[in-house]
């Protein structure tokens, strides 16, 4: 016979483990692992050690880890009043407020005691500093500030690659900056499409973002218009000569498709044309950082001094 009360701890504990995994915000940090990994392996001509590969990339999923389950941890009252949130692990009470700081402060730790005596101390200040700003800089302060909290804070979010790059290489270079700022210009365009598509999840949570307090049209505009300056800031990699010409062609491509993409919103005729393009804006940095490193090993330049 089947223990019944057995099989009920055993569910209970598999529905724990899941709820602790989901605080992490696991999708969002394998995003930011890709762009990590390439921004490892796009500051060396030839291959990353496996050591760092694995433990730089490790410290820094740790950290950001921590920050997600801040996040979880700052916004539950929020997340309850919104649909794509309100059955997150902390709002519904399944993962206690003490538990979730004490598994933040146990991934931090970690992933920073990774960082500092594995790889080198650049990238654990750095990534320290990101940690910083989007767990305490933007959760807590800039998102109920300001409704231009995603483009200030979204510096937190754009330093991956650059993480990625100091642990190859011990220091900031000008190519991995270039990396940041390509990040740091898609943000906007990407988290307004999904605000305008859940503008009343977000005034009813009473969060400012740009298209509760500047309307839907002023903030496709700004989405049209970020979209045509990430499409220039993605021509610089080749400008620079840090890629060629596949890259390049690529980035048209893809700038493109992003730029169609927000004239849909302005027209203003798909009525799911934000989420549309919120999906494919996380495609295009995907495909934009896989063609970079098919560039990079493929049609390569020169050495990147270090």
């Amino acid at each position: 016979m089947v223990n019944i009360e057995e099989q009920s701890f055993d569910e209970v504990m598999q529905h724990h483990w899941r709820d602790y995994y989901e605080l992490t915000k696991p999708t969002v940090v394998l995003l930011m692992l890709l762009t990590s990994v390439i921004g490892m392996l796009l500051a060396t001509p030839g291959m990353v050690p496996l050591d760092v590969l694995l433990l730089g990339n490790l410290g820094i999923a740790l950290c950001a880890g921590s920050a997600a389950t801040v996040n979880h941890l700052v916004d539950r009252h929020v997340d309850l009043k919104m649909a794509r949130t309100f059955d997150r692990p902390v709002a519904k009470g399944r993962v206690a407020p003490l538990n979730a700081i004490a598994f933040s402060a146990i991934l931090g730790a970690a992933g920073m005691a990774i960082l500092f005596i594995f790889i080198n101390a650049i990238t654990a200040w750095l990534t320290f500093a990101s940690l910083v700003g989007y767990a305490f800089i933007y959760t807590f302060f800039l998102k109920r500030a300001t409704p231009q909290n995603i483009v200030i804070g979204g510096i937190a979010g754009a330093a991956p690659p650059l993480l990625g790059w100091t642990a190859v290489t011990g220091e900031v270079h000008g190519h991995a900056l270039l990396l940041v700022l390509i990040i740091f210009a898609w943000t906007p365009p990407h988290f307004w499409a999904l605000a305008v598509h859940k503008k009343a999840e977000y005034a009813n949570a009473e969060i400012p973002m740009l298209p509760v307090t500047h309307g839907e049209r002023y903030t496709k505009l700004h989405i049209l218009l970020y979209t045509i300056i990430l499409f220039l800031v993605t021509l610089l990699p080749f400008a620079t000569q840090m890629l060629n010409t596949l890259y390049l062609l690529g980035a048209v491509v893809l700038g493109l498709g992003f730029i169609y993409y927000a004239i849909t919103m302005m027209r203003g005729k798909n009525k799911n044309a934000g989420m549309d393009t919120f999906r494919y804006s996380i495609i295009y940095l995907m495909a934009l950082f896989v063609v970079m490193l098919l560039d990079h090993y493929l049609l390569p330049i020169q050495q990147i001094p270090h």
